[in-house]
């Protein structure tokens, strides 16, 4: 359906919405205790504001299906079927479809006096603010009410039904509308009142939002009369300004900041207080029904935004500055604001109530994976009234049709700014069979911009009813109860220790209760392996409820699934559970057995039971003669005994079945038991053993090469339990090994294997030859000749070279340097090592001819050569490639040498002179003696009667004289500048002052004590 808006610019469309939900949950027409119920009618999706644009242009809207009838209003207002013959199994599948829907929203009545306060009277008219309700009643009283149903006030301001009330901010300001014509204003802390007869039945009432604040106290009302009064408080009274007239009566009236919005039979007008001019005029729909028979709803969602619902249409107002416009003159006499119907929607349902309703929603995934912050959107909260199918029929002449209608449960639904509808949710307030459209109202209670703590309030003549949004523990609750345990687990595994403690439902919202629940429903199910991956979440620490689960999947004979979860500490469980599996394993899977023996502490079950199973279970498997095990499930139970005997303490008997299966863990039981000599005759045997074992890793593709031998390196860390000779003699037959052998010892210490040094020179030269020459630096046992003798049987020229020089013949070391190697640096180290004058004088001779030689002393002079001496030796005509670089070299090393000589001369002159001004400047300085300075040997005052000998030290401390010891026979001293009374020359005076000196210095041998005292570790 399209609404034709005349001189409105608009912006938005809508969607029309076919049937969303097949039926709404509700309590049965028979029910007795006034439950109220919802449903969640479709799934949550994003809405989107409208943009504002400016330009001419129609409103098109749109219209929502009905919810549960399964048919869509059309434009001429009549019902066509939807159906399109399904039949009735896709019915009843779409029914339970349905019925999986989560509810949005969540209902509490309001209990408490307000019960007793209805029996006798019905509300007509509410408002809240500042978590305080007014409810206006058909008796013309009003109740004040906190949000737990605790009454506040209650007074009777008017003789007739109350039409219409609202608070001010601070909820200290009520005020009442009448169709006794009267308007009161009453404050709940003070005696303040005000009232006010308009002769005419008064339909509605607002206040300015700052009513308490302001002196003049304005507010607004209108009626029957058709008069929209305006009224402030003056010197001389009241003043009472018509802000519009001439249109029928008012049907409501809203006020928000600067400006207010009523409605009357024509439509829906707003005007602007600070300009004090009518900014719009939004008509009516033309196929509406009567302007009475349907109220119209004005709730301002923000300073901008107007929501407009009346009969069965909606739509949405937003009020912005006029832009400018090159004509001046033009747009002069034009209000300062303009509206744009920025959404309009018809509906197949009259429209009760409307407010905002703010959802929050999750942004898409983004490209790179990471999710969108949650943002708010706003869609619309209805409380809907379905009219009777045969409404409209009064002026029939039929009695039957003219009796009155039992009406349909009011709905309180949710709709997008687009016309989608969320949810609807079919409410059971008491004797809705009696009550009409009008007779419903809605209110927002004030969340304080937490959209958490959202609370609306419906109200029938008999109700008040609290909607909010349901929260995780209602989600979770309703999990459970469709039997979505997973999804459930993981929303309460979100929630705080004290979220999870409260009840809901009957039983408690924890991990522990809600997971009980799933294995069992899991189990019932015959999910066993889901249900074991489940146990370590629900059981947790209690091996209590971990023993019951397990013998409830022993029971169902599903052992298996479980024993990968099952805990062997923080819980233990009692040692007959671990029994009983590995009896499993014993008869089902002896890998596992194997596998599970390993892994569990062995203190928790009975090591010698399970030893004699597994000892029976191995009798049963026929064996062959040889030592080796025939099958496979023999070989795990030999590893089973193997480990259980060297856990138990019985490696003696353990010792067998490694031996049997080959294991390289055998050598680990021989060096944790002690086993050692045992096995000191069985050396050869061993290693070989060991061999086998590198051979079987290097065919698999491990390196061995970096690994230490385990036989070689047991049998070198327990040489005192298995000597060296004994092992040296079993592996002679195998060099080899005797090799490995002597020289992992040889690592170990060099005296364990001094004895068979020339055997490990042989050795090292058949199969290390690379690292003899390292054994030759290394060892010092070895006979010179002998191993010299081998070098050269083999030319070993390098370890010939070290052996000698070892031996002191230097020139014939020399002489295989330069002819067999023929490596000038090598040469030129060689002779630095030996410090010997004649090698050097041969090294050069042997160089006059060779200019690769040359060349490579002159780059290496240094304290050993003298490179005078060096080129002096150099032939004329003698050709030597790199000469002129080579003597550029030298010069500029001893040129930067001299140069660094002379700077340190300097600094070290320059840093003598400095400290000898320091200390002229110390020994010539005077210091100044206070008369509260104290001695720090004595601590007493230096200046006291009689005065004392002092002595200034030039750390420029000051002592008494008798406080040092062995000083104490001075001669005595008198100051000749202190005595007037004695005539002496200067020269005398200052000759007399050195020699007294001298005579102190003498007798302090130690210098300053207090200083000496302060190195000792002593406080002045």
């Amino acid at each position: 359906m399209t609404s034709e808006m005349p001189e409105i610019t608009s912006v938005g469309d809508g969607t029309s919405l076919n049937g969303a939900a097949d039926s709404l949950l509700h309590a049965s027409g028979t029910s007795t205790n006034g439950s109220i119920t919802a449903t969640h009618e479709d799934e949550h999706e994003r809405d989107t504001e409208d943009a504002s644009e400016d330009g001419e242009g129609g409103v098109e809207g749109c219209t929502i299906g009905s919810t549960g009838s399964g048919l869509v209003k059309g434009t001429d207002g009549e019902d066509e079927d939807d159906g399109d013959g399904e039949d009735d199994e896709d019915e009843d599948e779409e029914d339970e479809d349905e019925e999986d829907e989560e509810p949005t929203l969540k209902y509490e009545r309001m209990t408490g006096p307000i019960n007793d306060l209805l029996k006798k009277d019905s509300i007509s008219a509410i408002s809240v603010s500042n978590k305080l309700v007014a409810v206006g009643t058909h008796g013309g009283i009003v109740h004040v009410l906190d949000m737990t149903g605790k009454r506040i006030k209650s007074y009777k301001p008017h003789q007739a039904s109350i039409s219409d009330m609202e608070m001010d901010n601070t909820a200290d300001f009520v005020a009442t509308a009448s169709i006794d014509g009267q308007v009161v204003i009453q404050s709940l802390s003070t005696q303040e009142s005000y009232m006010f007869d308009m002769k005419r039945p008064i339909r509605t009432v607002a206040l300015d939002p700052n009513f308490a604040k302001k002196g003049t106290r304005p507010f607004i009302c209108g009626g029957l009369a058709g008069t929209l009064v305006l009224r402030e408080k003056g010197w001389l009274g009241h003043k009472e300004s018509v802000l519009h007239s001439g249109e029928g009566p008012i049907w409501n009236v809203r006020w928000r900041s600067h400006l207010i919005a009523w409605a009357n039979d024509l439509g829906v007008k707003i005007y602007d207080t600070q300009s004090q001019t009518r900014i719009t005029y939004i008509d009516r729909a033309p196929d509406s029904p009567r302007a009475d028979l349907f109220k119209c709803t004005l709730h301002w969602q923000d300073d901008s935004t107007l929501l407009i619902a009346w009969a069965d249409h909606i739509k949405v107002a937003r009020v912005r500055a006029r832009p400018r416009t090159a004509n001046t003159s033009a747009s002069s006499n034009l209000p300062p604001l303009l509206v744009e119907v920025t959404a309009a929607l018809q509906l197949d349902c009259m429209i009760s109530s409307i407010l905002p309703h703010p959802m929050s929603h999750s942004a898409p995934t983004k490209e790179n994976g990471s999710v969108a912050s949650r943002t708010t959107l706003t869609s619309f909260l209805v409380l809907a009234y379905e009219p009777p199918d045969d409404f409209g029929d009064e002026m029939t002449d039929d009695p039957a049709r003219q009796a009155r209608k039992t009406a349909e449960r009011p709905e309180l639904r949710i709709i997008s700014r687009t016309g989608e509808e969320f949810s609807a949710d079919a409410l059971n307030v008491t004797g809705y069979q009696s009550w009409g459209c009008n007779d419903y109202l809605l209110a927002e209670v004030d969340s304080g911009g937490n959209e958490t703590n959202q609370c609306y309030i419906v109200t029938s003549p008999k109700d008040i009813v609290f909607v909010r949004p349901r929260d995780r523990k209602d989600h979770i609750a309703w999990l459970v109860e469709h039997q979505r345990y997973e999804e459930a687990l993981d929303e309460t595994e979100k929630l705080g220790e004290d979220e999870q403690s409260s009840d809901s439902g009957g039983y408690k919202i924890d991990v522990v209760s809600i997971g009980e629940r799933y294995l069992r429903y899991l189990v019932g199910e015959g999910d066993f392996v889901k249900a074991a991956r489940l146990c370590p979440k629900v059981c947790g620490q209690d091996a209590k409820r971990w023993e019951d689960w397990i013998f409830v999947f022993a029971q169902n004979r599903n052992l298996q699934a479980v024993i990968p979860f099952i805990p062997t500490e923080a819980p233990q469980l009692s040692h007959l559970v671990y029994e009983m599996i590995l009896g499993y394993f014993i008869n089902h899977d002896k890998e596992a057995l194997l596998k599970t023996i390993r892994e569990w502490p062995k203190s928790i079950y009975d090591m010698p039971s399970v030893i004699v199973a597994i000892q029976s279970e191995l009798e049963r498997i026929p064996m062959s003669s040889s030592l080796k095990p025939s099958s496979p499930d023999a070989v795990w139970l030999m590893e089973c005994l193997a480990d259980l005997y060297t856990a138990n303490r019985q490696p003696g008997k353990a010792l067998q079945y490694f031996l049997r299966l080959r294991r390289p863990n055998v050598f680990d039981l021989i060096r944790e038991h002690n086993l050692f000599t045992d096995v000191k005759d069985q050396v050869l045997l061993l290693v070989e053993f060991d061999q086998e074992l590198n051979g079987k890793r290097e065919e698999e593709g491990i390196d061995t090469t970096q690994t230490r031998s385990e036989t070689i390196s047991m049998l070198v860390d327990h040489t005192h339990s298995i000597p060296v000779d004994r092992v040296v003699q079993q592996l002679r037959a195998r060099p080899f090994y005797l090799f490995l052998y002597l020289d992992d010892l040889f690592k170990k210490d060099q005296n364990l294997a001094s004895d068979f040094a020339d055997v490990q020179v042989k050795l090292f030269a058949e199969y290390a030859t690379s690292r003899l020459i390292e054994y030759l630096r290394a060892s010092s046992y070895y006979n010179l000749e002998a191993a010299y003798n081998i070098c050269r049987g083999r030319d070993l020229v390098p370890e010939m070279v070290f052996l000698l020089g070892r031996m002191g013949n230097n020139k014939q070391a020399l002489t295989l340097i330069i002819e067999r190697i023929g490596d000038v640096q090598q040469a030129i180290e060689f002779a630095k090592e030996q410090n010997d004058d004649d090698l050097w004088e041969d090294l050069l001779k042997y160089s006059e001819t060779r200019p690769t030689f040359i060349r490579g002393l002159l780059e290496n002079v240094g304290a050993e050569i003298d490179p005078i001496r060096l080129i002096r030796r150099i032939k004329n005509g003698l050709e030597i490639p790199g000469l002129k670089e080579a003597l550029i070299k030298i010069l500029h090393d001893f040129q930067l040498q001299i140069s660094l000589l002379e700077g340190c001369q300097r600094i070290l002159n320059g840093d003598c002179s400095d400290l000898a001004r320091v200390r002229q400047k110390g020994q010539n300085g005077g210091f100044f003696l206070s008369e509260k300075a104290v001695c720090p040997l004595c601590t007493d005052p230096l200046r006291r009667s009689p005065q004392d000998l002092l002595l200034l030290f030039l750390c420029r401390h000051i002592v008494h004289a008798s406080c040092i010891n062995g000083i104490d026979n001075l001669p005595r001293y008198i100051d000749a500048g202190l005595d007037v009374s004695l005539r002496v020359s200067p020269a005398h005076d200052l000759s007399a002052k050195m020699a007294f000196a001298s005579v102190v210095r003498a007798k302090i041998i130690h210098g300053c004590p207090v200083c000496r005292r302060q190195g000792e570790g002593h406080v002045c």
